[in-house]
């Protein structure tokens, strides 16, 4: 979840799971997070909706955890 300020900057970014306040500075957050932005389709119950979260990193390790095909993983060479 997250909080704008009038300018629409970042204010706040809440993990939608656990319900903790990531650290924000300067309308940037500066620590490990996954955001999701999802536009459901066609052949959905949801067609139409935009469903978007934020999960701190404890939260989405947890629910990657439980997944019997684990995410894709890779490295990104721009920052090595």
């Amino acid at each position: 979840m997250r909080e704008y300020d009038v300018d629409k900057t970042v204010k706040k970014v809440i993990c939608n799971m656990c319900g903790k306040e990531l650290k924000v500075e300067n309308g940037v957050v500066v620590e490990g997070r996954y955001t999701c932005e999802y536009q459901w389709g066609y052949f959905s119950e949801k067609d139409g909706q935009i469903h978007r979260f934020d999960l701190c990193e404890e939260c989405y390790d947890k629910i990657t955890a439980g997944f019997i095909i684990p995410p894709d993983i890779t490295e990104n060479p721009e920052l090595i």
